[in-house]
C-alpha cells in the first residue's frame, strides 16, 4: 500500500520557522512530481510548492522567498522549509505525489501560526 507520512507540523509564533517532512513508501519515488498543498477553513485547497523529479521547484506567490521545497530521492523524502511564518499560513498541509496516471495524498498535518 502506498503511504505518504508527514511530520513537522505544529504551533509556531509569527516570524518563526517549521520544517515539514513527507516520507513516501511503496512507490518509485524518483519518478514522481511531489507537491505541498494547504487548506484553511472556508478556503480552497491550494498548491503551495511543487518539485519535479529533477528538483525544479515552483511556488505560489504568497510564499515565494519564505518557503523552500527540496527532496532526497535516496531516502524517499520531500521537505518544506517554512520561514518567516505569518498567521495567514495557518492551515492543513498535505503532501502529494503525482505520477503519469496516478496520484497519492498524505494524511495532512496542521500548521498553526499564532501569538
Amino acid at each position: 500500500q502506498v503511504q505518504l507520512v508527514e511530520s513537522g507540523g505544529g504551533l509556531v509564533q509569527p516570524g518563526g520557522s517549521l520544517r515539514l517532512s513527507c516520507a513516501a513508501s511503496r512507490i518509485i519515488f524518483s519518478r514522481y512530481t511531489m507537491g505541498w498543498y494547504r487548506q484553511a477553513p472556508g478556503k480552497q485547497r491550494e498548491l503551495v510548492a511543487g518539485i519535479t523529479s529533477g528538483g525544479s521547484t515552483d511556488y505560489t506567490d504568497a510564499v515565494k522567498g519564505r518557503f523552500t521545497a527540496s527532496r532526497d530521492n535516496a531516502n524517499n523524502t520531500v521537505y518544506l522549509q517554512m520561514n518567516s511564518l505569518k498567521p495567514e499560513d495557518t492551515g492543513i498541509y498535505y503532501c502529494n505525489a503525482r505520477g503519469y496516471s496516478r496520484m497519492y495524498w498524505g494524511q495532512g498535518t496542521q500548521v498553526t501560526v499564532s501569538s
